[in-house]
């Protein structure tokens, strides 16, 4: 029976799997780098981790690190990609002005446009917002630093809940989250604002003097 490209693609993606996984934390790195460019792993990168985790507590943030930094190098080609010929791509699909508003929303935050995406488990399309980092030029370095911020946040909140709770109620968390995912996103959305917000006034009440900006003609 001759298989399709997907079924091609999830039996490589299987062998890479087997072959990589025995190898320690060097595995945990090649399965992410892999994930995170252009083929998927048969499973998601956090269900990875939880497996390492389960098996050696100790290890936790060594994988976790790995994974992230792999993931972040693995990013590049989604986004170098967007920048050599995304914005002829997404102008065959909408009109310029619609293009231009896109473009200005997500430049006014686009380092939490990124970190957050990379921060929670699939079904988010973690890739697209790659891809659109290119198209719409952010600078190599704050791309890099969020992937790799939401990555690390990602990976060891999975790898501490491991721990504390046990493989098998993490898993059930992610089958939560992957059937509310909208859920979590907008929560996930309203904790980093409430968090850039509570940072801001923060900086403000250090200075003697200095209120909010929003504060001043209340």
């Amino acid at each position: 029976m001759k298989l399709g490209p997907i079924a091609l693609l999830h039996k490589f993606s299987a062998v890479l799997l087997t072959v990589l996984k025995p190898l320690g934390i060097w595995g945990v790195g090649g399965l992410a780098l892999i994930d995170s460019a252009l083929i998927p792993i048969p499973v998601s990168m956090d269900g990875v981790i939880i497996g390492y985790v389960a098996a050696d507590h100790h290890r936790f943030f060594a994988y976790s690190l790995m994974a992230a930094a792999a993931s972040t190098i693995g990013s590049l080609v989604p986004f170098f990609i967007g920048r050599a010929g995304g914005e002829f791509f997404l102008l065959k699909r909408i009109n310029r002005e619609r293009y231009e508003n896109i473009r200005d929303r997500f430049e006014r935050q686009e380092f939490l446009a990124i970190m957050i995406p990379a921060m929670l488990p699939p079904p988010t399309p973690l890739k697209l917002f790659e891809f659109s980092a290119g198209v719409f030029e952010m600078k190599l370095v704050p791309f890099l630093l969020a992937i790799f911020c939401g990555k690390l946040t990602q990976f060891l909140v999975c790898s501490l809940l491991t721990i504390w709770f046990g493989p098998t109620l993490v898993h059930s968390l992610r089958h939560v989250v992957h059937e509310h995912h909208s859920l979590v996103i907008a929560i996930a959305v309203a904790g980093a604002l409430w968090l850039v917000f509570y940072a801001v006034r923060k900086i403000f009440d250090r200075r003697k003097g200095v209120s909010l900006p929003s504060e001043e003609n209340i």
